[in-house]
């Protein structure tokens, strides 16, 4: 392809005195130009497709030859465009490469807001010149009519009846037209060269939202997919009106999707659920919401339509809440859910409590004071129902007046059939044993209200407030349940030991409950704990335990000849925390002695065992220090002594007041090295003793040395 512009060549030159004249051809557009002026547009036309099938013929095209042909394309595009001839306009506009922004300029419905005043288009200036004055193809439309028809057409070719009926169909030509030329125009693009695409966005944003917007205009429902299916530029905020006025919600949720205009495409759900739009193309909408939300777990997201999603479907929406993580989640954030959750849905609000504390595992002393008062509350509700109200009295009855050594809640579990009440009650049991962190004072008071059927509640209360002696005496006279008396005072005022709590959890399904008391074991390692439980003591208190033991001790005798046998076993089986002389002081004179005769044997011959095994671990401490001693006794006589005397004052070389020291070391090496060395003799300097002072004779030596 030649670089340099083509220009006519001459083949005679005129040369004059002061001139040179030469007789030129003429070029296409001028030939073009001439024919159109002449309104001889099919000879242009022909003209046009002569050279295009010349350059067709051709292996390069020189590209100024190239621009005159899309030239005269152009201008026969226009000229058919004014003559309202669609079909010819959008075909020689197509083959003119015009761009696509110019045409749509023209159908203002159609375009929008995608261009604004300071946009512009590199236009032809021979075509700029015949470019349709009127502002739309309506007025185009307009115009032509006036012209072929006015005056002919009355009253007006406005409102004449062939008018009007030739207008519209105009109108409809005119748009398929819009539709064929921008289909083949994204055609076109789609083969463009990727360097090219960034430049071309306008032109491909432009061509596929009014190709959309066509497409619902057309209803074109088949067509709008496969354009949305595909890549395309699509400005949404320009469909987003067009697809709300022709109820095409479907494809509007789809370009919602392609965007990720998450808040957009989830209201749009939401007003297909509530009814406010309808769509049959869009199935399950709440559950497309629910998918969408639990894909991308944004919690702010969540959180907006939590309380609206609670009111539609309360279990899903508590799923979807509790499957986030809570790391970044406080308590504020957490309290205020809940708020928002009763408001929406009691039952929802309740289950999101229990998701708080016992799963995400809140110490926040007032979430525990809600569930505490919220399991009341079921507890109360259960016992306002007549049926259920008499089958736990019956319970209760029956329990007492049969002596069982079953504790009450494990009788309780085992007889009561599987409920919603039963489980409200063993629920409440577990928390109430298993919380530390609420109020006890409130909930005790409410419990008083059926002080008869909830003693076993009660009495978790009062081990909680410390009122041992009333908990004990309620379980051990009024309930009748020694067992659960007994576990009281060996767990330190607990009454639900961790392998009953445990036991409730797996039969009744209330794993996350007992898990207060007892924390469930990793699988495959069985004892250790994957959590810590909320109230569990690891070592109960000695003292405590003593003092449980006296009370409960207290209160078995308190109730007579009655409970004398099993103050009798209590006493075989606690006689380690037991001291003989208080029991004995406690015993009423006119109990027979056979009840304390086997405590007083074990405890006296426990007493004369600790005895012996005092005297034994004695004997073993003395011939150990013995042996000891035997070792390290020549140890000490080879090391010998230092013996220090006082010195008398005035002496030479001898501080005053200091006294002297006689190394007996010195003594025994010198003895050795004396006889080492013997005949020799060595000096060892001193000075003289005095008169007061006295040389100490080594025991075992005869010489006498004197420092």
């Amino acid at each position: 392809m030649s670089g340099q512009p083509s220009f006519p060549r001459a083949n005679v030159l005129v040369i004059g005195a002061n001139s040179v004249q030469a007789l030129l051809p003429s070029t296409l557009i001028s030939q073009a130009d001439a024919l159109l002026q002449a309104h001889r547009v099919e000879e242009a036309a022909d003209l046009a497709d002569q050279q295009r099938i010349k350059f067709q013929a051709l292996i390069t095209v020189d590209e100024h030859e190239a621009a005159q042909l899309r030239y005269v394309y152009q201008r026969l595009g226009f000229q058919c465009l004014t003559e309202t001839l669609f079909d010819d306009a959008g075909k020689h506009l197509f083959a003119g490469e015009l761009d696509p922004r110019v045409l749509i300029s023209y159908y203002p419905d159609l375009r929008g807001d995608l261009f604004s005043e300071e946009d512009a288009i590199d236009v032809y200036a021979g075509v700029a010149e015949y470019l349709p004055q009127e502002e739309s193809i309506d007025d185009i439309i307009a115009a032509n009519l006036v012209l072929n028809y006015s005056p002919h057409l009355s009253p007006n070719t406005r409102e004449a009846p062939p008018a009007v009926e030739l207008r519209e169909m105009l109108k409809m030509t005119a748009r398929d037209m819009l539709e064929a030329y921008l289909r083949k125009w994204r055609t076109k693009l789609k083969m463009e060269d990727p360097k090219r695409v960034q430049y071309l966005q306008p032109v491909m944003a432009a061509v596929d939202t009014v190709l959309a917007k066509l497409c619902v205009a057309h209803s074109k429902p088949t067509d709008l997919r496969t354009l949305l299916s595909e890549p395309n530029h699509i400005v949404l905020t320009e469909l987003e009106p067009a697809f709300i006025d022709a109820r095409q919600f479907d494809a509007l949720c789809r370009l919602y999707w392609q965007y990720g205009q998450e808040q957009k495409l989830i209201s749009a759900w939401a007003k297909l659920v509530d009814g406010e739009w309808k769509d049959d193309e869009v199935k399950d909408p709440l559950g497309s919401m629910f998918a969408l939300l639990g894909e991308r777990r944004d919690r702010t997201l969540i959180q907006q339509w939590s309380i609206w999603l609670t009111k539609r479907d309360p279990d899903r929406t508590l799923k979807l809440l509790t499957s986030l993580s809570s790391g970044k989640r406080t308590t504020e954030d957490d309290r205020g859910l809940l708020t928002q959750l009763r408001e929406a849905d009691a039952s929802a609000g309740r289950r999101y409590l229990e998701h708080l504390v016992l799963q995400k595992r809140s110490q926040d002393v007032d979430l525990h004071r809600q569930l505490a008062t919220s399991c009341v509350d079921e507890l109360f509700s259960c016992l306002a129902d007549e049926s259920t109200s008499k089958l736990w009295r019956a319970k209760l009855s029956s329990y007492t007046s049969s002596r069982s050594d079953t504790s009450f809640l494990s009788y309780f579990a085992s007889t009561t059939p599987d409920s919603p009440s039963t489980r409200t009650r063993l629920k409440t049991i577990l928390f109430l044993q298993g919380s530390s962190l609420y109020d006890p004072r409130p909930i005790r008071e409410r419990l008083l209200e059926h002080e008869k059927l909830l003693r076993f509640e009660i009495a978790i209360v009062q081990g909680k407030l410390g009122e041992h002696r009333p908990a004990l005496t309620s379980l051990v006279h009024d309930l009748h349940d020694p067992t659960s008396a007994e576990i009281y005072c060996t767990l330190g005022g607990v009454i639900v030991p961790p392998k009953t709590a445990q036991s409730l959890g797996e039969r009744f399904e209330l794993q996350a409950w007992s898990a207060l008391i007892a924390p469930p074991s990793v699988p495959g390692k069985p004892g250790i704990a994957k959590a810590q439980s909320m109230n569990r003591l690891v070592t109960v208190d000695g003292e405590l335990k003593k003092t449980l033991i006296r009370i409960l001790l207290e209160v078995y005798m308190s109730g007579g000849e009655a409970t004398a046998e099993r103050t009798a076993k209590f006493l075989n089986a606690q006689a380690m925390n037991l001291d003989v002389l208080d029991v004995i002081s406690l015993i009423p004179p006119d109990w027979p002695l056979s009840i304390l005769s086997t405590f007083v044997a074990r405890s006296l011959r426990r007493t004369l065992h600790a005895h012996h095994e005092g005297q034994i671990v004695k004997a073993i401490s003395a011939s150990q220090n013995l042996v000891v001693a035997e070792r390290t006794w020549l140890v000490i006589r080879e090391q010998g002594r230092v013996i220090e005397e006082a010195v008398d004052d005035g002496e030479d070389g001898v501080e005053k007041g200091v006294p002297a020291s006689f190394d007996e070391k010195v003594v025994l090496h010198a003895d050795a090295l004396a006889q080492e060395t013997a005949p020799q003799v060595v000096d060892i300097p001193h000075r003289e003793p005095s008169a007061k002072e006295v040389s100490p004779r080594s025991p075992h030596f005869d010489e006498e040395v004197g420092t």
